[in-house]
């Protein structure tokens, strides 16, 4: 599966521990972030990620392009709704897009660990099975 991982500044070492913690299950998956989340997460876990812009520099755009293309199969976006500095990324727009294209999204650490948990047994293969031609 298609991963990306997003983190606002305040959130970005509790991604970093997150990934941490589920290298095992995330290192079986492509992976791509914005360039600071994918550069700490990265050098902390040793983790291949592909790295897009930094989220002010319009990284976060990039992954929603992907997203609106369907090739992101499950975003991790842990947020902080309550200190948000303005040129974080747009979460409006990446909920939306998640929404339209039915993309299992997390924004906040019980639910990243849902769908990692899910994703180690088998069951976020949905979308091969609603589209069998779709390459991962």
């Amino acid at each position: 599966m298609n991963i990306a991982i997003i983190a606002h500044d305040s959130k970005k070492e509790l991604m970093v521990q997150f990934c941490i913690a589920y290298s095992g299950i995330l290192s079986q998956h492509n992976i791509c972030a914005t360039g600071t989340t994918g550069k700490l997460v990265a050098e902390a876990t040793g983790l291949r990620i592909f790295r897009f812009l930094s989220g002010e520099q319009g990284g976060d755009q990039q992954i929603a392009a992907r997203i609106a293309c369907n090739e992101i199969d499950l975003l991790i976006f842990l947020r902080d709704p309550i200190t948000m500095k303005p040129g974080e990324p747009d979460e409006a727009n990446l909920i939306r897009l998640c929404d339209v294209h039915s993309i299992p999204l997390a924004t906040n650490i019980a639910t990243a660990e849902a769908l990692v948990h899910a994703l180690e047994k088998g069951d976020l293969d949905w979308r091969n099975i609603v589209n069998p031609k779709r390459q991962i």
